[in-house]
């Protein structure tokens, strides 16, 4: 399958307010337009999860992060910069993105991500991306495409046709960083 073909097929569905099932840096996700509140709406009831428990958006590069956060903590570029692993970021204070997405507590977890298919998405979508595993709430996150259940499949308006037979390794790390300089880690 082309990578250009499927990013062009995946941005028309998300321009619609549609929900994809797509390959991340790490396990399959499950994902939207984080600017579009109904379409997280749909992800939310596609996973049959809690609108408090938060979902995670994947952003391109320092112009995506300063248009969500006004104020990043310098760690957190030293973080990012340093991290051999995926590494989520939550961070306080989030905007211009879907208030369904952001935590009680007033954050969103973020990551950057370099992998190909994900990174092209971004750029032509402008916008973040929702990165949710591809599970229903509480039931184990699917190492690979063919782990993933028949329900969420059904459930998503499309199904990005790439690295079907690629094992995930672990999900990324989460890293809470506070404006005032606290670091906590989540999820190693």
């Amino acid at each position: 399958m082309d990578l250009n073909d499927e990013v062009i097929k995946a941005f028309e569905i998300i321009k619609e307010g549609g929900i994809i099932l797509y390959p991340t840096d790490t396990v399959w996700g499950i994902g939207c337009d984080a600017t579009n509140p109904e379409a997280v709406a749909k992800i939310y009831k596609l996973k049959q999860r809690a609108e408090t428990q938060s979902m995670i958006v994947l952003m391109n590069g320092e112009k995506m992060m300063y248009n969500v956060f006004k104020d990043i903590p310098e760690v957190a570029w030293q973080i990012m910069d340093l991290s051999e692993n995926p590494t989520t970021l939550v961070l306080d204070s989030p905007r211009n993105v879907a208030p369904n997405l952001i935590a009680p507590d007033k954050t969103l977890g973020i990551r950057i991500v370099k992998e190909p298919f994900c990174f092209k998405l971004l750029e032509r979508m402008k916008k973040p991306l929702v990165s949710t595993s591809a599970n229903i709430s509480g039931q184990p996150t699917p190492k690979s495409f063919k782990e993933i259940s028949p329900e969420i499949i059904k459930g998503v308006d499309y199904v990005v046709n790439l690295q079907r037979d690629k094992i995930a390794g672990k999900p990324s790390t989460i890293i809470k960083l506070t404006n005032d300089s606290q670091v906590k880690v989540i999820r190693k």
